[in-house]
């Protein structure tokens, strides 16, 4: 993500930031890590992976993922994490550490802008949570009684009732100070097409969207008649995104269960916290996400899928468990018979009930067992080979022995074939799929250069041999930035990498212009990929030991191969004669 604001915050300023965040704390409040050597360990929050590959460096103040190859300093985590640009990254920190941001000349208008949207939403809740009250939503309140939701969990999730009005929000809002264009950007209001505007949700019963750190960012709306839509959301805005947020998870990750309830709706989650099981949480009008997936894995190891009964809800939860895998969470399949979803099953069997239900929830590889058995008849020869194939195959990708033996049994029962032969296949199945992950590796080890390039494309390099040596310089001035004072004669534009270039140069001027060099004042002029391409140089290995040396190899190297590549441009005899000779050297 690039940032989105320019800004001009004091330097002294972002190193005292810097001084008093501890990265290892930060981190350890999105992602479970792990100690091992000097390094902490987890599993990255900005992609999905089972093996733990994101690294937190305590001395260096540093984080990187070995996988993705995001990372960065404090800033750049907050940055990523929580969708926003640097000025709003440094308020987030300056929070955290009891410090107010100075005014900055520029991106102050980002986070006037975005705290304005988050005060006209709370201001919204609190109009719909009032019209409950109004004479007109008495149908509304005829709803939610006969959903058995009471006064306390009403109030709990802050539900409300927007009126049946075109512009009854709007009128309200506006009073307030609101403008026109704050309600429309807020996705509160619909403009017209004679470029009025009027209330998005009209005539429904209202659910707050409230973000882990309490603030309302969104509203869904659910009609109560027939009409359609029957469910309305809020669209992406500024401060809100579909796919990154979970319902009722503000509250959910007070619960000390160690788990989550995944429900497809609103009325399923409300309805579950009213029975007592707190930590129930649901998408939000969309399919399950891997962003959904690894906010999942910062707060739980664990999730039941609690999906409607209905050829729907079984696709989603298929849909779901591959995504909650790969951010290494353990899922659950909750089976329900007798209802359509847990609000009807808790109204009509009880919570004792659903709790026994939730006790007996299969996990994820008996539940697909049990789907692919369904999709074929075993009365055929064709089909059963069909099936053993497949589950043999989705038996073979487990890492235990024990599940791969006991998963191979079950399927061999149900399918009526001998154990034996059943666990014969999945190691069949199992060499082959070891077989082309041992080709792949061996490709990229053919290409050994471009695998030591960085991932993006628009960063590759194309004189490696050169590139190397800048990335040398970089991890010597990052440990001793007084080396610098060492190459006068080394300037940016001598780098075969345009962008190791432009790192050494903010890096140079920082050290210059403050006698230090801090990844914090680095992320206010280096952009989130530079940002990362940094810290992923900084990973590999540089002692300081002969480093007066070191660093004057690098610099001559870069200037030899800055000549050989003059001299391949100029393309005559006599400097291709000279190219030799330099590359001899």
């Amino acid at each position: 993500m690039e940032r989105g604001d320019t800004v001009a915050i004091p330097q002294s300023f972002l190193e005292e930031l810097q001084a008093r965040t501890d990265i290892v704390d930060l981190v350890s409040s999105y992602v479970v890590l792990t100690k091992k050597g000097n390094r902490y360990w987890g599993l990255c929050p900005f992609h999905s992976e089972k093996t733990p590959s994101f690294s937190v460096v305590p001395d260096k103040q540093m984080c990187y993922c070995f996988g993705c190859h995001k990372g960065g300093g404090a800033v750049n985590f907050i940055m990523e994490m929580e969708s926003v640009g640097f000025v709003d990254a440094v308020a987030i920190l300056a929070q955290r550490a009891g410090m107010e941001v100075p005014d900055a000349r520029e991106g102050q208008d980002t986070r006037k802008r975005r705290e304005r949207l988050l005060a006209l939403n709370k201001e919204a809740a609190r109009y719909f949570h009032s019209n409950l009250a109004a004479p007109q939503a008495g149908d509304a309140a005829a709803y939610l009684t006969r959903r058995g939701l009471s006064r306390k969990t009403i109030t709990n999730f802050g539900m409300g009732f927007a009126l049946d009005s075109w512009d009854g929000l709007i009128r309200a809002m506006q009073e307030k100070g609101y403008t026109k264009g704050e309600l429309l950007e807020a996705g509160l209001a619909v403009e017209s097409r004679k470029g009025g505007i009027y209330d998005r949700f009209r005539g429904r019963v209202i659910f707050p969207i409230i973000d882990v750190r309490g603030n309302v960012i969104g509203f869904g709306g659910r009609v109560l008649d027939q009409s359609t839509p029957k469910y309305l959301n809020s669209p992406d805005t500024p401060i809100y995104n579909k796919s990154k947020n979970l319902f009722a998870l503000n509250l959910a990750k007070r619960s000390k269960a160690g788990r989550l309830i995944l429900t497809e709706g609103y009325m399923d989650t409300i309805a579950l916290h009213q029975a007592g099981f707190d930590y129930a949480v649901a998408s939000l009008g969309t399919a399950l996400t891997e962003d959904h997936a690894r906010l999942i894995a910062r707060y739980v190891p664990e999730v039941i899928l609690a999906y409607d009964g209905d050829q729907a809800g079984v696709k989603a939860a298929q849909r779901a468990i591959p995504i909650l895998n790969r951010t290494g969470v353990q899922v659950r399949v909750l089976q329900m018979t007798g209802a359509k979803d847990p609000d009807e099953f808790i109204q009509t069997y009880g919570r004792d009930a659903f709790q026994k239900l939730l006790d007996g929830s299969e996990n994820y590889m008996e539940y697909r067992l049990m789907q692919l058995r369904n999709q074929y008849n075993f009365e055929e020869a064709g089909d059963r080979v069909s099936y053993l194939q497949e589950a043999a195959s989705m038996i073979a990708r487990l890492s235990s022995p024990v599940e791969r033996e006991i998963y191979g049994s079950r399927a061999a029962e149900a399918a009526g074939v001998e154990r034996e032969t059943m666990l014969a296949e999945i190691k069949r199945q199992r060499g082959k799929q070891r077989w082309k992950e041992k080709k792949k590796q061996e490709r990229k080890a053919l290409t050994p250069a471009m695998e030591s390039q960085p991932k993006e494309r628009q960063l590759r390099y194309q004189d490696v041999r050169s590139a190397k040596a800048e990335e040398g310089i970089l991890r010597l001035a990052m440990l001793d930035p007084a080396l610098l004072d060492q190459l006068h004669g080394l300037k940016p534009e001598h780098f075969s990498s345009p962008v190791l270039g432009r790192i050494y140069q903010e890096v140079r001027r920082q050290w210059e212009e403050s006698g230090a060099v801090h990844l914090t004042v680095l992320a206010q002029s280096l952009s989130t990929e530079e940002m990362s391409l940094l810290t992923g140089i900084l990973q590999k290995p540089q002692v300081l030991g002969q480093a007066d040396q070191a660093i004057a190899d690098y610099s001559n190297l870069i200037q030899r191969q800055r000549m050989i590549r003059e001299m391949t441009e100029d393309g005559d005899l006599l400097s291709l004669r000279n190219r030799k000779k330099l590359e001899e050297l």
